[in-house]
């Protein structure tokens, strides 16, 4: 098979349904067109003019903003943390039941108590992405860490391998899907609580435009700003598998035999 036909195939098929979905949405949206579901044709229109002019500015930015810096402080933390409390049994038994706790706490739920530390802005909204993010990427990882096939550690302290060889080259590497796992799950979960954070106590983002819209009964506008969170949504999930997935998992699609 033609090498082009093999990788542009599979994306072609992948099309198909999202733009049957589109042309469905399309033909009833004109054909039924109320005012809590505006025609297509519409909300494309007020998405170009909201969202690619001063709309960007003014709530797309600071919503990017806020995910990226809440998803790296969460990742970071959730990874070093975690391998520490997979690999340190005393660590993972004085920590699990806070643990625990902790992470049965919906992040929403805590709103109030972000805004009453944080108050009204970016800070608060970075601290409910970090928290929610943060115990995702932590158990992932902690399971990932305490997984290591034993035999590999016992073989690299009879070679002598020093600690930190053996912490990059096999703790690291053999832990690393569930890992990224973890993290390809919390950038949708940050994405979530990016939107929400916006709906409470907050002055500009694509969430706080959303519901504004709605509550001015603007739903062109609403359904332009819930038609943006989608494509952010499916974005960041190709980026993720682009830039970071892949790159890290490689040697696993060849153990694998895929491509």
């Amino acid at each position: 098979m033609n090498p082009v036909a093999h990788r542009v195939g599979p994306i072609v098929w992948g099309l198909i349904l999202p733009l049957v979905l589109v042309a469905g949405w399309w033909i009833w949206s004109v054909a039924h067109a109320g005012m809590y579901f505006p025609p297509l044709p519409d909300i494309l229109r007020a998405f170009a003019h909201t969202w690619f002019g001063s709309g960007f500015v003014a709530h797309v930015v600071p919503s990017l903003r806020n995910f990226a810096v809440g998803y790296l402080i969460a990742s970071a933390a959730g990874i070093v943390i975690g391998i520490a409390i997979g690999r340190l049994g005393w660590l993972h038994w004085l920590l699990s039941p806070l643990i625990e706790y902790a992470r049965s706490l919906p992040p929403p739920a805590l709103l109030p108590f972000f805004i009453l530390v944080f108050g009204i802005g970016p800070e608060m909204q970075v601290g409910i992405i970090a928290f929610g993010v943060f115990f995702v990427v932590l158990l992932n990882t902690i399971d990932g860490a305490r997984s290591v096939e034993p035999t590999l550690l016992e073989v690299g302290a009879v070679y002598r391998i020093p600690r930190w060889v053996r912490f990059t080259r096999i703790i690291v590497p053999a832990a690393s899907p569930q890992i990224v796992a973890g993290l390809h799950t919390g950038t949708s979960l940050a994405v979530i609580l990016m939107v929400v954070s916006e709906m409470v106590a907050a002055t500009r983002g694509i969430g706080f435009f959303t519901l504004q819209a709605q509550q001015n009964f603007a739903f062109t506008d609403m359904w332009s700003g819930m038609l943006l969170l989608a494509i952010i949504g499916v974005a960041v999930n190709l980026v993720f598998e682009r830039v970071v997935e892949r790159p890290i998992l490689f040697w696993q699609r060849g153990v694998a035999g895929t491509k």
